[in-house]
């Protein structure tokens, strides 16, 4: 089931050779479950660092998460991750393989295995490329795998950072569009890193937007646009311009 997140008063601090630098300063936030979260803002400004909190990667230096009333500590199953880096994918894995990686450390017998990988493969529209490597797929394939493996067990949360991003544009419409279906249909707590203003007003419920050094939350922007978006369309444009105001002001 999907599951509610609640990020209290957190801060994170790296020590580095020239001294401590606090990326996170003080944000608090609560993402409900089946929503979709989007946090946009410029690079510095803590997203992918917040991203790494919520997965379990980076502990809080000060305040606290939690997912469904209970604190995030270390790394869990219950939150599926995709990043932007193609090399994302086991290259000697294939299609199947790769979604079935999850399933497998938890002791899923080979068959529910391979059934639930192609369902999901399915559900990302690649079912015919089930026996395929990734080097053989494009990068919006490879990205459409890395999602189906990040949901074939069953989170109920999944974090995003910034995906989409090294593909091209055509691309990247093409996969906000698939991946708008696939939380419709699964109904998975999403939090997307992005610094595209026109993907955030696509994809989010509701967005942050961040300011940097140190990274704090400036804007919180409820996007009341129905779905299936049209991004030609006067209302998507006039959201962009709103959102574009509280990054640039």
């Amino acid at each position: 089931m999907a599951q509610s997140i609640e990020v209290k008063n957190v801060s994170f601090q790296y020590d580095t050779a020239q001294g401590p630098v606090l990326a996170v300063k003080e944000v608090s936030f609560a993402v409900a479950p089946a929503e979709f979260l989007c946090v946009l803002g410029p690079s510095g400004c803590g997203k992918t660092t917040i991203l790494n909190m919520l997965a379990g990667f980076l502990a809080p230096t000060r305040g606290e998460i939690l997912m469904d009333g209970s604190p995030i500590v270390g790394l869990s199953q219950n939150r599926g991750v995709v990043f932007q880096d193609f090399a994302q994918l086991f290259p000697w894995r294939t299609a199947r393989r790769n979604v079935e990686f999850g399933l497998e450390m938890r002791g899923v017998a080979d068959a529910e295995r391979r059934e639930t990988a192609l369902r999901f493969l399915k559900l990302v529209k690649l079912e015919k490329f089930a026996d395929t490597y990734p080097h053989e797929l494009s990068g919006g394939m490879q990205q459409r795998v890395a999602i189906a493996r990040a949901l074939a067990y069953n989170p109920g949360v999944l974090l995003m950072d910034e995906p989409f991003a090294a593909l091209d544009a055509m691309t990247r419409d093409e996969m906000q569009k698939q991946l708008t279906e696939v939380w419709q249909e699964t109904r998975k707590t999403i939090v997307y890193i992005t610094h595209n203003v026109a993907e955030a007003v696509y994809l989010a419920d509701n967005l942050l937007v961040m300011a940097p050094h140190p990274g704090t939350i400036k804007a919180r922007i409820k996007l009341e646009l129905p779905r299936p978006r049209d991004p030609l369309s006067a209302n998507f444009v006039a959201m962009q311009r709103q959102v574009l105001g509280h990054l640039t002001n």
